[in-house]
């Protein structure tokens, strides 16, 4: 292997090898800032390289990773897996996103995601493998993604360490094995960031127009939460872009248009369905999907559900974060004990590596691909950082995934950054090794709030942190590449072996429930293994979740079997307080339609007393089924639900069915009547 100092950006897809990692340079260059383009590419007659069989290796591992075991998870979210179940009875279900086949009400986030496992669902048939099996492609596909677009950016070697740091991302190993949205959602952005490239590389309008279509297929998949990436890549563009600014502004214009047609063709059909033949839109008071786009899954997220647009639903602890959510806003939140553990680990690496990119590439040309390279991945970060730092509303650990793919790639290439600062300016030579002892020492300080946790591990990783900086600095000042080399392969092992033990953790446990972590518990606050927030995450260890909405509620197959038996030509089974029992009944029953009282978390005004009176009256509803599980359980919920459980309560009559559990089961036959 030929270790070799980066002379000039380029364009071009081809072009020289790239420099291997923190090399020492060799003789000046026309410009010894650059960061490196990618090697050619393999011709059919070549064999594959050094590189080629890193990459190849990469993918191994990623997938083995995110697919060992996967079925432990069960069904992750039973809310969503639920759904997925409904879609594969029913069309209409898969289409609105509803949790039942009969169509009542809709999960409380658009469909995209949940089409995926619901189409993988009928083509392999329902079960925990075939709707994880989609995340968990997602996840290899991203790993690959992001290391084919920081070699065409940065180089090979920091296309390896970018691919990898992704790979062992606790919340991306957690995420990527889990039914929720969101490792769609962070596929889809790094497609849209692929595509944003190919633009800046030949100036065609269809690539920005590509990258449009990507981000609004990600809103189809999360609404608000999409456009964490649209900043950044309207910015690169419209500063780096090959054509004149006219024309630049024009193919925008074009993209934000295939942006809005991708966004919002999916929205524009169900706000023109007639309501009354469609289902009812969960975690909105107003039956509206601009409700839930501006509301609950809008600015709601931003300014608290009671903030501008808050509109939907209330979720406890979800103004500003509770006990159970991410922790107080703040600029700290992500170094905080509910999310440190997850997303933090390389976030001092990225921050300094992505500043010493941007002064380095300050004076390059407007259209160089180096400086287009930090603006876009620092852009994804910073707004991302900001945002979820910020926000008043609702806001899960699990989130900050979407940061992931840009804080690998700035501490990959932050990494060559800080070391050709280092040699273009001698003063700064010590700037790359304090950098790995700062984020080694983060690494250290986040696994002291598991003091059993792995206790070898903090020894190795200080040791391989001194080794590198002394390393790093020495070898510098000698000149010696072999110095240099151990010194940087330890430096890597000082700032990943942490977060690749988290992530090891996480596989090796089931993680399910709607409030699922990465890692291990921290002894200290009892949230995931992390740092100095304000204590009570999930009280579970290595990526287990818990429950509340879209929990783990199991139901007791003796009730299953009564309400089988039991319910006639009735169109539900049953009907249930909120999804955390409703979900546990459609999975439990193998897909029947039960009826979610006040959706997602109990509070939707759905149905209402006389809309349930029309049900039990036409004979299409006959069992309610009340326990404490959801948050419309006793004392929960709003007016509208209370009302109903009053008269439920009220006009219903409590039948025994035999079982242990702890759900009260009511017969509404001739309830009205």
């Amino acid at each position: 292997m030929t270790l070799t100092e980066p002379t000039t950006s380029t364009r071009a897809t081809a072009a020289p090898p790239p420099a291997a990692p923190l090399a020492p340079p060799a003789p000046p260059a026309a410009d010894p800032t650059a960061v490196a383009p990618a090697d050619e590419p393999t011709s059919p007659g070549r064999r594959i390289g050094i590189h080629g069989w890193i990459t190849a290796a990469i993918g191994v591992v990623t997938a083995a990773l995110y697919t060992w075991h996967l079925s432990a998870n069960g069904y992750g979210n039973d809310y969503y897996a639920a759904a997925v179940l409904s879609a594969t009875k029913s069309w209409k279900a898969f289409f609105f996103g509803s949790i039942d086949s009969v169509g009542a009400i809709t999960v409380d986030k658009p469909p995209l995601a949940l089409w995926v496992q619901a189409l993988s669902a009928r083509v392999f048939g329902f079960s925990s493998w075939s709707i994880l099996l989609p995340e968990a492609i997602a996840g290899v596909a991203s790993v690959l993604l992001l290391h084919h677009l920081v070699r065409r950016w940065a180089g090979d070697w920091a296309a390896h360490l970018a691919a990898f740091a992704l790979a062992v991302t606790p919340v991306a190993a957690l995420m990527f094995r889990f039914n929720n949205p969101d490792a769609v959602l962070t596929l889809l952005g790094l497609a849209s960031a692929w595509a944003v490239w190919r633009a800046l590389e030949t100036g065609r309008t269809r690539w920005l127009v590509a990258c449009g279509v990507f981000i609004g297929l990600a809103f189809t998949t999360k609404m608000l939460q999409a456009l964490v990436v649209l900043p950044a890549m309207a910015l690169v563009y419209l500063i780096a872009g090959p054509p004149k600014l006219g024309k630049r502004i024009l193919q925008l214009l074009a993209a934000g248009a295939a942006l809005l047609v991708s966004a919002g063709w999916w929205i524009a059909i169900v706000a023109l369905w007639p309501a009354s033949d469609r289902p009812y839109i969960g975690s909105t008071d107003d039956n509206s999907i601009l409700g839930l786009v501006f509301g609950y899954n809008g600015l709601g997220r931003i300014f608290g559900q009671g903030g501008p647009a808050g509109g939907g639903a209330a979720v406890a602890g979800g103004g500003g974060g509770g006990p159970n959510f991410g922790g107080s806003a703040g600029w700290l939140r992500l170094f905080n004990s509910e999310n440190a553990g997850q997303i933090s680990w390389l976030l001092p690496l990225a921050a300094a590596g992505l500043l010493a990119g941007l002064w380095l590439t300050r004076r390059n040309r407007r259209t160089d691909l180096a400086r287009a390279g930090w603006i876009l991945w620092g852009g994804w970060a910073v707004v991302g950082y900001a945002l979820f730092s910020k926000a008043q509303g609702i806001f899960h650990p699990y989130y900050s995934i979407q940061l992931a793919p840009a804080v690998a790639a700035c501490a990959a290439a932050g990494g060559f950054a800080l070391w050709r600062l280092g040699r273009a300016h001698r003063w700064l030579s010590f700037a790359l090794p304090i950098v790995v002892l700062a984020t080694a020492s983060w690494a250290v300080a986040l696994l002291l709030q598991t003091p059993a946790y792995d206790a070898w591990l903090r020894p190795v990783i200080i040791a391989a942190a001194v080794l590198g900086a002394v390393g790093l600095f020495v070898g510098g000042l000698l000149r010696s590449r072999r110095v240099v080399t151990a010194a940087a392969v330890a430096a890597a092992i000082s700032v990943l072996a942490a977060p690749t033990a988290y992530t090891l953790t996480t596989v090796r446990t089931a993680a399910s429930g709607a409030i699922v972590a990465a890692g291990p518990v921290a002894a200290s606050s009892g949230g995931p293994g992390a740092l100095g927030g304000t204590g009570g995450g999930p009280a579970t260890a290595g990526g287990r979740g818990q429950g509340g909405p879209g929990g783990t509620g199991q139901a007791d197959q003796a009730l299953i079997a009564y309400l089988e038996a039991n319910r006639g030509n009735a169109a539900y089974l049953a009907a249930a307080f909120s999804s955390n029992s409703s979900g546990a009944l459609i999975l439990a029953s193998d897909g029947e339609p039960v009826l979610t009282i006040g959706g997602f978390n109990g509070s939707d005004p759905y149905p209402t007393v006389d809309q349930l009176q029309q049900l039990v009256d036409s004979g299409q509803l006959r069992f309610v089924v009340v326990d404490g599980m959801g948050m419309g359980g006793p004392g929960g919920g709003n007016s509208t639900t209370q009302a109903v459980r009053q008269w439920i309560t009220s006009h219903g009559t409590q039948v025994s069915y035999g079982g242990s559990g702890t759900a009260t089961l009511y017969d509404l036959a001739g309830a009205t009547s």
